[in-house]
């Protein structure tokens, strides 16, 4: 059974970094350092370096993992934290003793199991950790994490986690946190795309779109994206919900991909997938998600 924590534990002050310091990363690391830990941090972006220079060291990964006891990679994906990991000046070559690396992409778990088995060749605890709250949830320190891996640095390291979240889930061995985030996406975006569908059909009925919303949020067709996604950034017309349709392409795509792999059928997060790759075909790669709400209708 997955292990769920929530009670705040007394942290000892330590030595940490984050790699990736954008939508995710940078909240994350200004709540270590509110926290009181010392941050090192690094991103390739020069301006959003610059934006945490108040709050972190900016130090390059390889100095980073000699330095540091923890280090939470916030970065694309695995193709990337691999590149960081590898070589005579990677990370793992100089890494300092019992460091423990978080995983925080959200990741094909065959991929993350790889890397988690090259780190601890070299005496290095490798967790993959799937976030949910997105990046108000990174900005307000109420991150949910749903992690997999070595249990012990798990226990290790909680206090240090729980500087930017409020409930920690380990489901597992090495590559289930991954694994539950492709899941937990699918169902999230599935229902925002269902939601969409649903507005388009009230709004040509002539029921007004919020109406519809107060409807659905009274009774048992409520989910996240009617009680926050539309009000918080549809209705409100700000159309900011911070995440690219390219990411929920990725991230959708492997979830049905995973899918396969285990042989079972998966034809209503295919429809998923397909709704979102006509959007990437129309060149919504870079758009914000909300907007697939007036976009819906085109693909």
């Amino acid at each position: 059974m997955a292990k769920k924590t929530s009670r705040k534990t007394k942290a000892a002050k330590k030595t940490v970094g984050v790699i990736g310091l954008g939508n995710m990363g940078g909240g994350i690391a200004r709540n270590l350092a509110k926290a009181g830990h010392t941050v090192h941090a690094w991103d390739i972006a020069v301006g959003t370096r610059n934006k945490l220079k108040r709050v972190a060291i900016m130090t390059e990964p390889s100095e980073m993992a000699a330095k540091c006891s923890v280090i939470f990679l916030v970065v694309p994906g695995s193709k990337e934290i691999d590149e960081m990991l590898s070589g005579r000046n990677g990370m793992l070559a100089n890494a300092k003793r019992g460091l423990v690396l978080y995983d925080f992409t959200t990741s094909d778990p065959t991929y993350t199991k790889k890397l988690a088995a090259k780190a601890k060749r070299k005496d290095v605890a490798y967790l993959d950790a799937g976030m949910t709250g997105g990046a108000a949830g990174a900005d307000k320190g109420t991150l949910r994490l749903m992690l997999g891996g070595d249990k012990r640095a798990f226990n290790r390291t909680k206090p240090v986690l729980e500087a930017f979240t409020t409930q920690l889930f380990h489901l597992g061995p090495r590559g289930a946190g991954h694994t539950m985030k492709l899941i937990f996406n699918l169902v999230v975006h599935t229902n925002f795309l269902v939601v969409c569908e649903a507005g388009l059909m009230a709004e040509k009925a002539g029921i007004p779109l919020a109406d519809m919303i107060n409807v659905i949020n009274a009774g048992n067709a409520r989910n996240f994206a009617s009680e926050r996604r539309f009000p918080d950034h549809i209705l409100s017309g700000k159309w900011d919900a911070r995440s690219r349709i390219y990411n929920l392409n990725k991230d959708v795509g492997m979830a049905v991909d995973l899918a396969k792999k285990m042989g079972l059928p998966v034809a209503i997060g295919g429809s998923t997938s397909r709704y979102l790759k006509k959007a990437i075909k129309a060149g919504l790669s870079e758009t914000d998600f909300s907007r697939l709400y007036q976009e819906l209708g085109r693909l």
